[in-house]
């Protein structure tokens, strides 16, 4: 009973995947290169743990090492591991023909040139790895200067050279060095497989670390690579690769060690199979809910004024990109709104940088009461604001900054002084531009403190400033 249970938690904690024998549906060709080809040569990275290393014996672990080790049982095949170095190596033998297959890497147009490749193994998310203090990563084509470390010879660092070339690239050897630099701050962030981005940075104590942002269109989908001379070779693998099911590849994804049961198990084992379980699952958990703390705190604090807690100039400069692409796209009506407090310099004067604060933030809770549930509102620069109407004529966002400009000279500001504030107004029309959109909005609060303040100013699209 006792090795019943003990097998059925290792196997939770991922045990073995199950290795039974599946006939593969194999063509006369498929038969006859097996029949003459019973073994064949592979490279793989002795270095990328948890997806693979050759240990001190020269034997490959990890879980490309037990995926290939599954898709060869199943193809009836035995690996032969050619021994090397490091990545680069594995690369240069393979471009020599020296092994047929090379282990578990992403197709590219380098790539392509003297390989065939199988049918995805493993799926993986490449994420930004950056110090605690890096602002969040929406989008590395954003990004100028800024120093990036890439193993060399990796499908991400010829897709970042090509893709993004603004980003400056360190190549390392390996991607523990590519995560150390970060750590160390001489580079500025990595871009590297969330699996081993994690493992290492568990493994190292790197807990400055964090996932700075995602590149989805850069996701790994790990295959294997085949010399272009075995194409029946690639159609074999892809037989046994189809075979692999979602279970089979969730235990061997999770597995973390093997640990090898005996027979007359007693129950101090199964208790110490218990507790390290137990604590690594706890260590794990721990980790994403760190992970999940520190990227929440990092978005909210990347897209929020840190006076008003409204929206910061960059979230609202996404934020309308995105209602003008709706606009246009859907043919609806969207206009802006700019807003500025007052004599809101008199306050400083007369009350202090600390009140001044205090109006602003009263003013920010005010404008976040007031919007419609489709508005969007965040601070533009001091004391003005932008709030974003989709659905919304200029004749209609007229009357709304009209009743903002009531409820503000009811509002108990901190000062006890009634404060008034000014807008500007502008609706999308066909020709307009952000800019032009933006700059329309701004003549018209101007217009709006030429004559007076305390009043909306609507500049209309024929009507644009010089």
């Amino acid at each position: 009973m006792t090795r019943y249970l003990l097998l059925a938690l290792l196997a939770f904690a991922g045990g073995a995947a199950a290795t039974a024998g599946v006939a593969l549906d194999l063509n006369a060709a498929e038969r006859e290169w097996l029949a003459a080809n019973r073994s064949v040569s592979i490279c793989v990275d002795p270095d990328w743990l948890p997806f693979e290393m050759l240990n001190a014996r020269g034997e490959h672990e990890g879980i490309a090492a037990d995926l290939l080790r599954l898709v060869a049982q199943r193809s009836g095949l035995q690996l032969d591991i050619v021994p090397t170095s490091d990545w680069g190596q594995s690369v240069a033998f393979s471009q020599a023909g020296r092994c047929q297959l090379l282990s578990f890497l992403n197709q590219t147009p380098v790539r392509d040139a003297w390989l065939i490749f199988t049918q995805p193994l493993f799926t993986d998310a490449n994420v930004v790895i950056a110090r605690e203090d890096h602002p969040y990563v929406a989008d590395l084509s954003a990004l100028e200067n800024s120093t990036v470390a890439l193993p060399s010879g990796t499908f991400i660092e010829e897709s970042v050279r090509r893709d993004f070339p603004r980003l400056r690239v360190i190549s390392t050897e390996t991607d523990a060095q590519a995560l150390a630099l970060v750590n160390e701050r001489k580079a500025d962030l990595t871009v590297r497989s969330l699996t081993v981005a994690a493992y290492t940075i568990r493994r190292e104590g790197w807990f400055n670390l964090k996932i700075a942002g995602q590149v989805a269109s850069l996701d790994n989908q790990f295959r294997i690579g085949v010399l272009k001379s075995e194409p029946v070779l690639r159609d074999i693998l892809n037989k046994a690769i189809a075979t692999i099911t979602p279970v089979e590849l969730h235990q061997i994804a999770n597995r973390h060690a093997p640990i090898l049961v005996e027979s007359g198990t007693d129950y101090r084992l199964l208790m110490q199979v218990v507790v390290v379980f137990s604590a690594m699952l706890l260590t794990s958990l721990f980790w994403i809910r760190r992970l999940r703390r520190l990227n929440d705190q990092l978005r909210i604090k990347s897209q929020t004024d840190s006076l008003t807690g409204l929206a910061n100039r960059a979230a609202l400069d996404r934020r309308f990109a995105t209602a003008l692409e709706q606009a246009r796209r859907y043919r609806r009506p969207l206009s802006i709104v700019m807003l500025d407090i007052d004599h809101f310099k008199r306050i400083n004067d007369d009350f202090g940088h600390q009140m001044g604060d205090r109006v602003l933030r009263d003013f920010a809770a005010l404008l976040d009461d007031c919007l419609r549930g489709s508005d969007a509102v965040g601070r533009w620069g001091g004391e003005e604001f932008l709030i974003l109407c989709p659905e919304t004529s200029g004749p209609q966002a007229v009357q709304f900054a009209e009743r903002l400009c009531e409820q503000a000279r009811a509002f108990p500001f901190a000062t006890g002084v009634s404060q008034t504030l000014s807008a500007g107004v502008a609706e999308l029309s066909p020709s307009d531009t952000p800019d032009s959109l933006l700059r329309r909005a701004d003549a018209a609060l101007y217009r709006a403190k030429h004559e007076g303040r305390d009043r909306v100013c609507w500049l209309a699209a024929d009507a644009q400033p010089s």
